[in-house]
């Protein structure tokens, strides 16, 4: 399953830092604004309520108990002081409507003065019942707060009672109102220039973080590509800084452990050269030595004649053990080297089957006049252990087939077994690598795959295995037919 896509780290500590800032500053613009607002408000309401009880004690005494349209008015009037937002009820009379404000061409609808239609019926209620309340309405031409109060009458013994008149006034919050959009105006300029500054702060922080994760992301990187002596400079104290002495104290360790494991290796391969070749000498008196035993064989008696037998038997694989050690200390000790030659692979292959008696064990198929510049002794290693192998640990039939294009020859060696398991495959190309743990000896010296896919390489080419879908390995040989800076050597 493929990883999902994700921000980089610049951008996620930048959405952090804009985040955070659009958050702090619509917190506290949104408190300020509430509690500004809050504050204006209350105040106009507490001055539009006090202005109306002064204006009211110049109605009293009352003049009719039961008044008409004509008291009523002079009530409205006084108390609006000339003003046509205020009306004054008495049941079902009101006082005259006033002319209401002028309609200025182009401009929003009118109101034509304060209409008891406009009352809210919870704040009549609320007067009637002999409370002064009040009220914020909104009408087409912005907020008003409407005051509503009972007019009450005291009699001779001070006890108070309900005239029955209202008296209800309605005044403007439209100053208040440009107030409190002046506030908000000001919170969204401050959250735009707090996000500013958290974006300049973001980068800035970003520059200051991803400097030293660059530097050691390029540091890993060559540390990885094998550059062991990549060191990070250490500036400060911070936890960057330990990263980066971590990451200094890490790379020396693995360096000391790595020319450690390299002077192993390399004494090893010394070693296992030096005892191939000590072992030559030795062994080419003991060939000839088991030759003759081998020829005698027949003649002595039977116990005798299998322990000769056993003994040239065994030398044979013991040469042939020696000489692939030779061999594959070679290729680590970089002196092996290419016999190039024009030759014809499909000729190659037929003598390399031929001379070890395979042709009329493999079926062949090779494309004609496929000339390719190669060393004819190295592929006619590579190609005897793989046809060796088929025919020794698959099944038939064992067939060997030739393409090529081009630019390159490819050789495919198969047989029709089992196949191998998928845990070997991985480990065919090993060194000394046996598929069972069970098979604690073998015939060969567990090493011809592993310099048949070094020739291979040593030509810059390759060798692989997989297995067939209908069953059975396939080991494909690719060679380029002129392989780029490849030129003759001896060995």
């Amino acid at each position: 399953m493929p990883p999902r896509p994700s921000l980089g780290l610049r951008a996620r500590l930048l959405f952090a830092f804009a985040l955070l800032c659009v958050v702090t500053a619509a917190a506290v613009a949104g408190v300020s604004y509430v509690m500004a607002r809050n504050a204006i408000l209350q105040r106009a309401q507490d001055a539009a309520v006090q202005t109306m009880r002064s204006r009211l004690e110049a109605v009293f005494p009352l003049r009719d108990p039961s008044p008409g349209p004509a008291e009523l008015g002079e009530i409205a009037a006084t108390v609006a002081d000339g003003s046509n937002d205020t009306v004054a009820l008495y049941f079902g009379t009101r006082s005259p409507a006033g002319p209401g404000r002028p309609c200025l061409p182009f401009a929003r609808p009118c109101r034509q003065g304060l209409d008891p239609g406009m009352i809210p019926k919870g704040l009549r209620r609320e007067v009637i019942s002999g409370n002064i309340a009040w009220q914020r309405v909104v009408w087409q031409d912005g907020p008003y707060l409407i005051i509503g109060t009972p007019l009450l009458i005291v009699e001779q013994n001070n006890r108070t009672r309900m005239s029955g008149i209202e008296v209800y006034t309605a005044h403007s919050l439209a100053p208040e109102q440009r107030s409190i959009d002046e506030l908000a105006t000001l919170a969204w300029l401050t959250g735009g220039a707090a996000l500013a500054f958290a974006v300049v702060l973001g980068l800035l922080a970003t520059r200051g973080v991803l400097l030293p994760v660059r530097e050691l992301g390029r540091a890993a990187r060559l540390l990885g590509e094998g550059e062991l002596r990549t060191r990070i400079e250490v500036r400060g104290s911070d936890e960057l800084a330990d990263v980066a002495r971590t990451f200094n104290n890490t790379a020396a360790e693995l360096e000391r452990h790595v020319e450690q494991l390299r002077g192993m290796e390399a004494d090893a391969r010394r070693f296992v050269a030096d005892v191939s070749h000590e072992l030559r000498t030795p062994l080419a008196a003991l060939t000839a030595v088991a030759d003759v035993l081998d020829e005698e064989s027949g003649r002595l008696p039977e116990p005798a004649g299998r322990a000769a037998r056993l003994v040239s038997q065994e030398t044979l694989n013991l040469t042939g053990l020696v000489n692939d050690l030779i061999e594959i200390s070679r290729f680590d000790s970089g002196v092996a080297a290419l016999a190039l030659n024009e030759v014809d692979v499909a000729e190659l292959v037929r003598a390399t089957l031929r001379v070890r008696g395979w042709s009329e064990q493999v079926h062949s198929e090779l494309a004609p006049e496929v000339t390719a510049r190669l060393d004819p002794r190295r592929v006619d290693v590579i190609l005897a252990n793989l046809v060796g192998n088929a025919l020794r640990h698959g099944e038939p039939p064992v067939s060997v087939r030739l393409s090529a294009d081009p630019d390159w020859i490819a050789v495919e060696v198969r047989d029709h077994g089992a196949g191998l398991d998928e845990a070997v495959l991985p480990h065919v190309f090993d060194r000394f690598y046996k598929a069972s743990a069970a098979r604690a000896r073998s015939e060969g010296s567990g090493l011809g795959l592993a310099i048949a896919r070094e020739n291979a390489r040593l030509h810059q080419g390759d060798l692989t295995v997989t297995n067939a879908p209908d069953g059975g390995a396939v080991f494909t040989l690719r060679l380029p037919r002129r392989a780029p800076g490849l030129d003759e050597g001896p060995e």
